[in-house]
């Protein structure tokens, strides 16, 4: 049976939370699919980009609103700016602007606490990022996937275009799929 959850967009007092989220989902989730260097190289690569909270585009997923026992069970978003992927920590990011007459709005930094998978969260973030990229005048998407992501991603209709390789600074290859959608 599927929780009911609620969401709000996050704020900076969410990071340790969403950190400690993110940590847990990377190694838990991913296992099947990375080896352990590939796990902490991951890190290199993934993780908070604070320009999403800035932007208000990064929402965390609440079970339990309004009561002492109030948890966020994941974290995820949309992203209207050039950055595919990564945390504000990683190489490689841009801070343009998309245009939504042309540009692919991105799906960003989707975690599932793993004691909450297959409750319906992933679906939860994928209909609240969309909704908004929609809102916001965006026709497509675009996102950069991990393995464990990708049948998610698959059943939402978004469609592998390349795959990729990141190199971690000690030689580590991490697979990242670049996934697309139109509307």
């Amino acid at each position: 049976m599927k929780k009911k959850f609620t969401h709000r967009i996050a704020t900076m007092d969410d990071v340790p939370a969403i950190r400690e989220l993110m940590d847990l989902a990377i190694y838990e989730l991913q296992k099947d699919f990375l080896d352990e260097k590939q796990l902490k190289a991951a890190h290199e690569h993934m993780g908070i980009d604070y320009t999403l909270i800035e932007d208000g585009t990064y929402f965390v997923i609440l079970h339990g609103e309004g009561t002492t026992n109030e948890t966020i069970v994941g974290c995820g978003g949309w992203g209207k700016r050039a950055t595919l992927y990564g945390g504000s920590h990683s190489a490689g990011r841009s801070a343009k602007l998309l245009n939504p007459k042309t540009d692919r709005a991105r799906i960003r930094a989707m975690y599932c606490h793993p004691e909450w998978v297959r409750n319906g969260i992933g679906s939860f973030i994928m209909d609240t990022a969309e909704g908004a990229a929609k809102a916001a005048g965006f026709t497509k998407m675009t996102m950069g996937s991990t393995l464990a992501g990708r049948p998610l991603y698959e059943h939402y209709g978004y469609k592998v275009v390349k795959e990729n390789v990141d190199v971690s600074e000690n030689g580590v290859e991490v697979p990242i799929l670049t996934m697309e959608k139109d509307f």
